[in-house]
């Protein structure tokens, strides 16, 4: 069979351990075979972190600004412990963090649904996907540990040196816990149009929730220019494809989501999206069956897996045992690059191959053929059958062939 061409090449990121491994797996198996593989590649693992002092991560982002699209592999964030096992110099930052603040992206996260697996959230009949404003707030916070009594106080200071606010955030009279977030207003916006545009495309509701009763200015910032952003760019189109914008309270929304049948998204602030998103996949099933795309206002996209390096697995692996760890998750990330890649250069024949290879993991799933992760999840009465990565990889490949032919 003569393989699927590609124009434009993949920005393809490799990561660490055991996700590492079923990349190549991936690659081998259900991608090389059968696609004119056209990739630029960048080795995000930690051993090249470390080598190239992290410009490797940079160098990875800015490629995605050129070429539009990216596939990345799941990547460690190391601790105190990874430093001493890999031998660090320095414990680089989250991989993941650089690229999102350079590409001024938002995470859109959903899961992939089965027959065999009901939500625990019985009413959920369609996939629920969070929207998470990557930037800022605790993550980007400082914090300090006041050892005894003490004023704490928030104050800014303009360009030109002048004091133009200063409040006490507590007056201690014992040891504490200080904390200063922050956002902009620029991230916001970037923020509510990924949003906005993301809902338009996938025609589906959006929903928005923060705290803005109690967080007057912080929360009700991020409030205010989503309301702004809507009315003067997208509530005209929204209308036209009779779908809704809805903002509530974070907590009534909560309350609204698990009495929903699901088929919207949710957009969260940073933490808030961090959280929720770990909450509705596994309510949902499992997090190796969640996608995740980042999505730049300007129409920038970086596809990965939602979870981590496996690296209880990977320890396993290198001692020569067999594993069973959920690909799922990476090959969607590939699929769904693959998908985006074939829209922007009018690629149909890629296209396709993305909705068979797709097509042909759920008809895998369906037929009862798992990882061991799955079988504990499904229904009743459903005869599910657990096989290792290799051997669930290649059940994906005998359908996709069929399909292919």
């Amino acid at each position: 069979m003569e393989k699927i061409k590609m124009t434009t090449p993949l920005v393809e990121m490799d990561g660490d351990e055991m996700t590492r491994i079923i990349w190549r797996m991936i690659k081998d198996e259900l991608l090389c075979p059968f696609i004119d593989l056209k990739t630029e590649y960048y080795d995000l693992g930690l051993v090249e972190r470390e080598r190239t002092k992290d410009k490797v991560t940079l160098d990875a982002a800015y490629a995605n600004q050129r070429l539009g699209v990216s596939v990345k592999c799941a990547t460690i964030t190391p601790n105190k412990q990874r430093v001493e096992e890999y031998n660090l110099t320095e414990m680089w930052k989250s991989p993941n963090g650089t690229i999102r603040a350079i590409l001024d992206g938002t995470v859109f996260r959903a899961p992939i649904l089965i027959d065999s697996i009901r939500p625990a959230v019985r009413n959920w009949k369609k996939p629920i996907t969070i929207a998470r404003h990557a930037y800022g707030d605790v993550y980007k916070a400082t914090e300090y540990r006041v050892e005894g009594e003490g004023k704490a106080e928030l104050v800014y200071t303009d360009k030109e040196g002048k004091e133009t606010f200063r409040k006490t955030v507590y007056d201690f009279e014992c040891p504490g816990v200080l904390q200063g977030q922050y956002n902009k207003d620029s991230s916001i916006r970037s923020f509510a149009h990924s949003c906005f545009k993301f809902a338009i495309e996938s025609k589906q509701d959006l929903w928005f929730s923060t705290k803005d009763t109690i967080s007057k200015q912080y929360d009700q910032t991020f409030k205010l220019i989503f309301k702004e952003i809507y009315d003067e760019c997208y509530k005209e189109e929204f209308e036209k494809l009779g779908i809704t914008y809805f903002y509530t309270l974070i907590d009534d929304a909560v309350a609204r989501v698990i009495r929903s049948e699901g088929g919207y998204i949710w957009a969260c602030k940073n933490y808030d999206g961090d959280v929720m998103s770990d909450m509705v996949s596994t309510a949902f099933g499992s997090l190796a069956m969640m996608t995740s795309v980042l999505v730049s206002p300007d129409g920038k996209f970086e596809y990965e897996a939602a979870h981590g390096t496996v690296t209880r697995h990977y320890y396993r692996y290198l001692k020569g045992e067999e594993t069973s760890t959920n690909p799922m998750a990476t090959i969607y990330a590939w699929s769904g690059a693959l998908r985006k890649r074939a829209e922007l250069d009018s690629l149909s024949d890629l296209a396709a191959f993305a909705d068979h290879l797709e097509a042909a993991c759920i008809e895998t799933l369906n037929d009862g053929i798992m990882t061991k992760d799955l079988v504990g999840l499904v229904e009743p009465g459903f005869k599910a059958t657990a096989v290792n990565t290799m051997e669930f990889i290649k059940q994906i490949r005998a359908r996709l062939e069929k399909k292919l032919a």
